[in-house]
Order: structure tokens, then sequence, then C-alpha cells
């Protein structure tokens, strides 16, 4: 049975190609930063459950394509910024929020994208904010980019699954089989949010609102976290790299610090609660629109 919490150097090359497609599937599974935020945001985006798995195979198509390419690079012994450790997630948060904020400031432009909870007529009403969906390409330039960060999934990659392929024509292979196996979870929870944002019960025009919407603050306030944080890790490392243990041998869940904090207000606390919230005030005005028509 292969070892997914802590895998060993000398690992038969076989087993570690499963171990690093089911590493895949935990991390595509698990609270990861590196994933979460930007499948939930283009899936949501897509308001169909099509688009949606679409959404979720382009992010980690191209995420799948990075970490073959670093992990050919682990065989070769070329990757020497691995040796930088955590420094170089706080560098990918920060090309990754910056890329996040782009993002969401083309889906939602106009006079009032910012966040405004106590007045959501201002963000959602036609007349004051446009909308429009993003580039199918926009996901495989984050999977790229987000790919290149580092933690623990990372370093069994680099310094004991690819090191244990037999050639460097197989060198690739450890990455793209973790690539592979966070795909088949990432586009089944792309699909699955592409379904329930397509279910809302509203009508086509403003269920398509709330989607964009919700995908546009998620990421210009998910990509304002993620700059913030980078910031954080680079000039305060100590206060960036606290963590909590929890004592679950799962990787993205045994210890809670600034990766999950990430993922909690990206996903959570901005992309939920805009869904919530943007969906309750469309609900009131196609019930204000019903009444209108009958009166």
């Amino acid at each position: 049975m292969p070892n997914l919490w802590d895998p060993h150097a000398g690992i038969v090359w076989t087993t570690a190609l499963v171990t690093a497609f089911l590493l895949g599937m935990v991390h595509g599974i698990t609270p990861d930063e590196h994933t979460w935020p930007i499948t939930f945001s283009y899936a949501i985006g897509s308001y169909s459950t099509k688009k949606g798995l679409v959404a979720g195979l382009t992010f980690s198509a191209a995420f799948t394509l990075q970490r073959a390419i670093a992990s050919e690079l682990a065989y070769l012994a070329l990757d020497k910024w691995f040796t930088l450790g955590s420094s170089v997630d706080y560098i990918v948060y920060l090309v990754v929020g910056a890329a996040m904020v782009w993002a969401g400031r083309y889906i939602i432009q106009g006079k009032h994208w910012h966040l405004n909870w106590r007045h959501s007529h201002k963000i959602a009403a036609p007349q004051d904010t446009t909308v429009r969906a993003p580039k199918p390409w926009m996901p495989a330039l984050h999977g790229f980019i987000a790919g290149w960060g580092f933690g623990a999934f990372a370093m069994i990659i680099y310094t004991v699954l690819a090191p244990a392929m037999p050639s460097a024509a197989w060198g690739w292979a450890p990455g793209a089989l973790f690539g592979l196996g966070t795909t088949v979870m990432q586009a089944a929870a792309g699909a699955l949010f592409g379904w329930f944002s397509q279910r809302l019960g509203l009508p086509p025009e403003a269920t398509q609102k709330v989607a964009l919407v919700t995908a546009g603050r998620t990421l210009t306030w998910g990509g304002t976290a993620f700059v913030a944080g980078g910031l954080l890790g680079l000039l305060l490392p100590n206060l960036a790299d606290f963590s909590i243990t929890t004592g679950i041998h799962v990787h993205n869940l045994h210890q809670i610090g600034i990766a999950f904090v990430l993922v909690v207000v990206s996903v959570m606390g901005i992309g939920l609660t805009t869904l919530i919230q943007q969906t309750l005030y469309w609900s009131r005005q196609a019930k204000i629109s019903r009444h209108s028509l009958q009166n």
C-alpha cells in the first residue's frame, strides 16, 4: 500500500507513480490555496455544469504541465529554487494574487465594482455594473502560475518520487500523474460548482449576473488577500509561518496556517457570502417583477 503521508527515498518507481497519482487526488480534494479559490471562481462564473467542468479541466491541465516540467527538473537536479523553501510560496502568492485581481477586474467592470455589503443593489444593478465572462485561457494561465507553489506535496514529488524514476525519460511522470490526480478532483469540483450556479432558481440573466459577480469578487478580493499574504510572508516570515498542528496525517489538513486562511477567506468568506447575497437580492428582484406584472 503506497505511503501517502511520508514516502521515503528508495521507493520502487512503479509504486512512486501510483503514490503520485493518489497524492494528486488528495491535493485536489483537500483545502488548497493553489487550487480551490481559482477553480471555484471560474467554475461558478461559468454558470453551467459543462462549462464548470471545462474550467476545472483547463486549470488542472496547465497545473499538470507545470508539475511535469518541475518533476523533470527535479530528476535532473536542476530545481535548486525549491531550496528557498516557503519563500517560493510567498513569491507565488504575489504573482497569483496579482493575476487574480486582474482577472476579477476583467470580469466586473463599472463604477461599483468594490465590496459594499450594505448596499448590494449598487453592486448588482445592471446600470451600475458591467460583467463579462472570463476568457477560456484564463484558468490555464492561473493553473500554470499556481503550480510553482511549494509545499508538502511538491517536496515529496521533487525529492522522493521524481528521483525514483529509472531514467530521465521518466523524470516528468510523477509530476504529470500528480497533476492528473488533481485534475480528477478539480474537474469534479468545477462541474459541481457550475451545476450549483446553474440551479439558483433565477431567470437566466440574473443567474449569469450572480455567477459572474461572485467570480469577479472572489478573484478580486481573494487575489488581494493572496498579495497581502505574500507580502506578510516575505516581510515577516516568522509570523506568516505560524501554524497550528491538527494531528491529522493528511497533507493540507495536518497544519492550519496562512494557506488554510487564504482558502477560507477567498472561497468561504468572499465567494460563498457573495453567492448567497447576490442570489437573495436577485430573488427579491424577480418577485418584485412578477408582482408588478400581475398588477
